[in-house]
Formats: structure tokens, C-alpha cells, sequence
């Protein structure tokens, strides 16, 4: 290109001393993007770190709201506003994400009609995207930013399709017969390989004459305040004009110390009047310095003075184009080079001034954003953590106390139930010597028990057996009777104690909340009565009564009477040692020898003596033996001892049977019954005494078998609550450590930032 424009100037200068030929011309712009150390890509750069810082940030906020999700039915180290919180983040990030991925270094031109606007961004581009002209060209808001793909192409506000891009010239144009409306925007997409500067993420904003229109604020509002860089194409040909300070003062009060340039195009007119040059400069130099430090106030003195340019837009874009071979040859009047060089100088210090801007207003906010979104999760997770900490704690330190409670209760348990048992066996033995010592008094009390019956008696068979059933009935009940009254209460009192004694000493080790079961154990409806079990009727069921009249002198009574004198003792001992033989007298009163009560020894042995005689000649000679023996007697004895012994003898007979009344039936059969029944119940005195003490020890072992459930379902309940703290404590652990790298993960997201601003905001001020 060089070589292409040193000779298209020769050709038209000539050897005068202005048509010098001119050194080749080097383009900063592209030797800096070969060499990748552009300016804007530190926006590029900074744009990536700090879209990958979000992505990471989005991902941990995901995270966050997932653990916080998981921890929601932990109210004691977290609530639902914590969570609503952290919730909000994820549309925060998201938010921002898109912001991001959108965010771009915006340039605004803004100036007067046919001031060259266009023709500036078009060299810029080095092509003519935009068109341009003579007079009033644009008549609408013109974006351009980098397209996505290959192709070019641009839509219209309010619509998503796609045009041609060659259509730009025709609805954009001012001469168009279909004009936009001149707030309307069109967005131009040119394919980022054709543009550098698109590539870099620069979007250029063509402007309609600020001279048309009166909506300036309108403009403001909804093109300017996110430009990062304004500027202010001027015509060179003229001055400054009121219209155009009008709309950067408006501009300066929306924003703070905007960035703008000032580029006075068309200098290349000043090479027709070169005596005036330097005068002329100086003038709008001075001017322009002025509108930016003095009155905008947006800029020092030494800014001011970087931020002015004399260019011609027009040669630049030729030069560019005929760089390209997209134009013909076109001669450049004098001063091209310079005004090339500081056109580019103008390209070099937009960018490194857009760059820094951009990267601050577009980036600085959102880090801050960040910081403050990992700052605030830091916080919560902070203080889920040191709650978590705390109920773990405690937990813990509960978990402890169940634990020594439980052993506590286990030990007590032992202590209490070997003294229980103890003192179970100590009373079921007491019970079963009160038992036996009482059923024995009254058992000797027995015939009183039965003279009680006075039920009428008679003989007949079938009314002797309902007696019978009767008189069973009365005795067991009276026995029963009088046991009662003789124990129940003593041993319902000391049944009572036991258990009152046993509740308590189980109270004392369960917890609270169950001491209300162990109440209810004790109480009973009734007190606490033995059943004495005697049952007479199977007792006494083998009883057979002996009603018939027998006299008591009579021969055969005397003769078995003395015929069993001599084993009566061995009879009576083996009675006592064996009380299943004979039960039924063998006399119907079962009285003692009647003969030693009215005869003295010696008499008495005479009558054995001849009891015996009698008895051999009875039973050995019948009829003649027995006149044998009452021979023998009237020889002995004399007959009138005989006549008044049988006179005596059949008085008594005489009484006897005059006295075998009912009332003597009834007598001798209590006094029958009385001697079997005494003989049945002391055989069953030992037995009823264990089975009344069995009675005290099921009662008392079923109170402190319940009583020991009772601790077994609180120790239960321990055990239970044991494992859920364990398990609420290792939950909370969980929590607290994920908690601690949710807390960490946003400390180390929060340093991100803080590298990201050290690196691309605090060392580029």
C-alpha cells in the first residue's frame, strides 16, 4: 500500500517543495492486532476471565441452593429466608451472565449533518459498510457489531429476519422514499474475519444529524448511556456549533465524565489555504480544549489535548480501500501523510481509551456484583456453619447425657431387681407361714365351724347328700371367711407397700415423661385379696356317714372293742403317719374305751380275760358255748351281780336307744364329718399355704415385671433417641462441612474477583 500511494502521489505532485514524495505509510492498527497486543484486547481478555469467574460463580450459587434445599428441614440452622435468599442468587447470576455475554466496547458518533459520521466508522471498518454522501445521508440509527457467521446481514428493530445487508444503503439513506424513523435502529451485522475491530467486541453507533431533531434526550436514554466513548465528528470548515454542545452538555449531566472525542474531519480543505494552517488549528484546537475541560468539565487539560484530531475520514477510507484493491487510484492532496498519521494515532488512542473504559464500566459493576453475591453466601454459609457447629454440640453433649443415663438406669435396674427379689422371697415366705399357722387354728376351731350349720338334717339318703353339698359349701366359705379376716388386710397393706416401694424405686430411674405409666400400674380397683383355695367338696368327697344305731355295751362292740385294744396305739400312730387308712370310725361315736372310764385296772383286765373266753366260745361253740360262758359267770361271779349288771345293762341299752334321735343322728354325723374333714384339711395345709404364697409372689412379680417393661420401654426410648441424635449430629457435621466448603468455595470466588480487578481495573486507571 506504501508503494501504491508514495506513487499515486508522485504522479500528482510534481517537484514543488509541497509535493515532496511522501514516506511509506505503516499501519500501526494492523501490526498491532498481528502481534495480538491491541489495546481492546484487554477488554477481550478481561471479558473471558471474568465470563468464566461467572460461570464458575453460577455453579457454585447452583450448588449452594442445592445444599441449602437438602438442609431445608434443619429449621435450627437454617430458614426459609436464607434459602429464598440464596434462590434469588441464581437469577442474579443469570442475569448477569447474559449481560455479559452480550457486553460489548460501544462507540457513539454523534454530529451534525454530512459532518462525515458515516465516513469515519466506514474507515474505521476499512470498508464501506455504512452509507455515506453528499447532504443528509443517514437518517436513522446505524449499529454495527460483529456477526456470528460468514455472511452480513441486518434486522431491523422489532423484527427477528434477517435482510440483506446491501439493503442498509436504501433504508438508512436519507433519500430513501421509504424512510425509517430517525429514532428506529438498524443493526448491522459484518462477519468478524472482515473487521478487526468487530472481532475485538467494538459496536459503532452512527447517528442521524443532531441538527434534526429535537429529541435529544430520547437519544440519550436509549443509545447513549451504555456507550463507553463518544465522538464528536466536527467539520473542520467551520466551528464548533451550539447544537452540537448542547447535546454533550445533556449528554455529561446522564452520565459521569463520559469519554469523548473530538475529530475535526475534513482537514484535508486546509491544504488549499496553507498560509492559514497552523492559525486555523490553533483555533479549533482551542476551542474544542475548552468545550471539554472548561465547560463539559469531563476531562483535564492534558487529556483534552489527546482526545482532539484533524483527520479527512474520506482519504482515509480510500487509502484503505485502495490497500485492498477495492478502489481505483485517487490522488491525495498535500498533507495526506500527516493527516493518515494522525488518524491512526486517533485509531490508537480511541482503542486504549475504549478499552479502558469498557473494561471498567462494563466489568467493574459486575465484579463488584460478584463480590457482593459471594460475600453474602459467604455469610449465610458462615453462619449455617457456626449454628450447625453449635447444635452439633450439643447434640453431642446430649447424646453424652442419654448415654449416662442409660448405663445409670441398666445398673439401678440390677441393684433394684436383686433387692426386689430378695425381698419378693422374704414375704412369699412370711405369706406362707401366716397361711399355714392360720388355716391350722382354724382347723381346730373346726367343729365350732360346723355346729354353725343349721341347715335341718335328716337321714334319708337323697336330702343327706344336698346336706352334704351344703355343709361343704359352709365350711369352705367359713374357712375362707376367717382366713380373710385374719390376713387380707395385714397382707393387702404389706402388698401394697411392696408395690408402692417398687414404683417408687423405679421412678427414680426413668425419665419423666414415663413416671405417668408407672402411676398407672400401681392402683388396682380392688385391693390385692388371696383366694383360698380349699374346696371342701372334692376335699371331703369321700365321706361316708355311719347312722346306725349301734349300743355301745353291746357284746359285739364290747368284744371288737377289746379285741382291738391291744393295737390300739399302733392303729392311732399309724392313723398320724399315714392319714388315707381307715377314715370311718369304727364305733358311730368313735368314743375312747368306755370300759377303763367306769372299771378299775384289775376289773377291767377280768373283763379281757373273759371277753376273751366269751369270744372263743361264741365264736366256737355258738349257742352252747355262749350257756357255757353265762354258766361259768353266774359261778363266778354270783348271780345277783349278774341279774344287777343286766339290769344295769339293759338300762343303758334302754337310754341308748331311746336317745338315737335325729338330733343325735345330726350330732354324730358333725362330729363324723369333723374328724374326716380335719384329717383332709391338714393334709392340704402345706399345699394351700404355697399356693397363697405363690399368689403374693405372681402378684408381686407381675407388678415388677411390669414395672421392669415399663424401664425396658424407656430404655427403649433412650436407645432410640440415642441413635437419632448420633444420626442428627453426623447430619450436622455433614452440613457443617459442607457448609465450610461452600464457605471456602466463595472465599476463593471473591479472590477471583479481586485478582480480576487487579489485573484488568485498578492497573489500567
Amino acid at each position: 500500500m506504501a508503494a501504491y500511494i508514495n506513487r499515486t502521489i508522485s504522479l500528482m505532485s510534481g517537484d514543488g517543495p509541497h509535493n515532496r514524495p511522501i514516506a511509506p505509510l505503516a499501519d500501526t492498527r494492523t501490526t498491532r492486532q498481528m502481534t495480538d497486543n491491541s489495546p481492546l484486547q484487554i477488554f477481550v481478555k478481561a471479558k473471558k476471565k471474568i465470563n468464566d469467574i461467572f460461570v464458575e460463580i453460577d455453579d457454585y450459587v447452583k450448588d449452594t441452593v442445592e445444599y441449602m434445599h437438602e438442609i431445608e428441614k434443619q429449621q435450627e440452622i437454617i430458614n426459609p429466608e436464607k434459602v429464598k435468599q440464596t434462590e434469588d442468587f441464581v437469577s442474579k447470576v443469570h442475569g448477569i451472565r447474559d449481560v455479559l455475554s452480550r457486553d460489548h466496547m460501544k462507540v457513539a458518533f454523534f454530529g451534525r449533518t454530512s459532518n462525515g459520521k458515516s465516513s469515519v466508522i466506514n474507515a474505521m471498518l476499512r470498508d464501506k459498510v455504512l452509507p455515506s454522501g453528499i447532504g443528509h445521508t443517514t437518517n436513522c440509527f446505524l449499529q454495527v457489531e460483529g456477526s456470528p457467521t460468514d455472511e452480513p446481514y441486518l434486522i431491523l428493530e422489532g423484527s427477528e429476519d434477517h435482510c440483506a445487508v446491501d439493503s442498509v444503503g436504501q433504508l438508512a439513506h436519507a433519500l430513501c422514499k421509504e424512510k425509517l424513523n430517525e429514532n428506529q435502529l438498524v443493526r448491522v451485522f459484518w462477519p468478524r474475519n472482515r473487521c478487526l475491530l468487530l472481532r475485538d467486541d467494538v459496536v459503532f453507533v452512527d447517528s442521524p444529524g443532531v441538527d434534526v431533531t429535537p429529541n435529544l434526550d430520547e437519544w440519550i436514554d436509549k443509545y447513549c448511556l451504555d456507550a463507553d466513548v463518544f465522538v464528536l465528528v466536527a467539520n473542520a470548515e467551520s466551528t464548533l456549533m451550539v447544537t452540537e454542545k448542547n447535546f454533550f452538555h445533556k449528554v455529561s449531566t446522564r452520565l459521569s465524565k463520559p469519554n469523548i472525542f473530538i475529530l475535526n474531519n475534513r482537514w484535508d480543505a486546509s491544504a488549499n489555504e496553507p498560509e492559514y494552517l497552523d492559525q486555523v488549528r490553533r483555533q479549533h484546537l482551542d476551542r474544542a480544549v475548552d468545550f471539554l475541560v472548561k465547560e463539559l468539565k469531563v476531562c483535564s487539560q492534558k487529556e483534552a489535548d489527546e482526545r482532539i484530531f484533524f483527520i479527512s475520514a474520506k482519504e482515509a477510507l480510500q487509502a484503505r480501500l485502495a490497500e485492498r484493491g477495492q478502489s481505483a487510484t485517487t490522488p491525495f492532496t498535500e498533507g495526506f501523510q500527516t493527516r493518515y498519521f494522525e488518524f491512526q494515532d486517533f485509531e490508537r488512542k480511541f482503542e486504549e481509551c475504549i478499552s479502558k473504559s469498557a473494561v471498567k464500566t462494563k466489568f467493574e459493576q459486575h465484579s463488584q456484583r460478584g463480590k457482593l453475591i459471594a460475600t453474602q453466601l459467604r455469610e449465610i454459609l458462615d453462619s449455617i456453619y457456626t449454628d450447625a457447629q453449635i447444635s452439633k454440640e450439643d447434640r453431642l453433649k446430649l447424646r453424652k447425657e442419654v448415654h449416662d443415663k442409660i448405663n445409670h438406669t441398666e445398673t439401678q435396674l440390677m441393684m433394684i431387681t436383686q433387692e426386689m427379689k430378695q425381698k419378693i422371697h422374704h414375704m412369699v415366705e412370711d405369706v406362707e407361714q401366716r397361711v399355714s399357722k392360720a388355716l391350722n387354728d382354724e382347723i381346730r376351731r373346726l367343729s365350732t365351724l360346723v355346729d354353725e350349720f343349721n341347715v335341718p338334717f335328716h337321714s334319708d339318703s337323697v336330702v343327706l347328700n344336698v346336706y352334704k353339698k351344703q355343709l361343704h359349701s359352709h365350711v369352705e366359705a367359713g374357712l375362707g371367711s376367717n382366713l380373710r379376716a385374719r390376713l387380707s388386710t395385714a397382707l393387702a397393706m404389706n402388698m401394697e407397700a411392696s408395690q408402692r416401694e417398687m414404683t417408687e424405686r423405679m421412678e427414680s430411674i426413668i425419665p419423666d415423661k414415663n413416671k405417668a405409666s408407672a402411676a398407672l400400674i400401681l392402683p388396682r380397683r380392688q385391693p390385692f385379696e388371696i383366694l383360698y383355695r380349699l374346696n371342701c367338696d372334692n376335699l371331703c368327697a369321700d365321706f361316708h356317714e355311719d347312722l346306725e344305731f349301734r349300743f355301745s355295751w353291746g357284746l359285739t362292740s364290747i368284744i371288737q372293742r377289746f379285741s382291738n385294744g391291744g393295737s390300739g396305739l399302733l392303729t392311732l400312730k399309724n392313723k398320724k403317719e399315714n392319714p388315707h387308712n381307715s377314715i370311718v370310725p369304727s364305733t358311730p361315736t368313735d368314743m375312747v374305751d368306755t370300759t377303763r372310764l367306769f372299771y378299775p385296772t384289775s376289773v377291767a383286765d377280768d373283763w379281757s380275760l373273759i371277753s376273751r373266753i366269751a369270744m372263743l366260745g361264741v365264736s366256737s361253740q355258738g349257742t352252747m358255748g355262749g350257756l357255757l360262758l353265762a354258766g361259768f359267770l353266774f359261778k363266778t361271779v354270783g348271780w345277783r351281780i349278774v341279774v344287777v349288771t343286766g339290769g344295769i345293762y339293759g338300762c343303758l341299752y334302754l337310754y341308748e336307744r331311746l336317745t338315737w334321735t335325729n338330733k343325735a343322728k345330726e350330732k354324730a354325723f358333725k362330729k363324723q364329718y369333723v374328724g374326716h374333714a380335719t384329717r383332709k384339711l391338714k393334709m392340704i395345709v402345706d399345699l394351700t399355704s404355697a399356693n397363697c404364697s405363690h399368689q403374693v409372689q405372681q402378684e408381686l412379680s407381675g407388678t415388677f415385671a411390669r414395672l421392669c417393661h415399663l424401664v425396658d420401654e424407656a430404655t427403649g426410648d433412650m436407645d432410640v433417641q440415642l441413635k437419632k441424635l448420633e444420626h442428627e449430629a453426623a447430619t450436622l457435621e455433614n452440613a457443617a462441612g459442607r457448609a465450610k466448603v461452600l464457605r471456602n468455595k466463595a472465599n476463593y470466588l471473591a479472590h477471583e474477583l479481586e485478582l480480576f480487578e487487579d489485573a484488568y481495573l485498578k492497573s489500567h486507571h
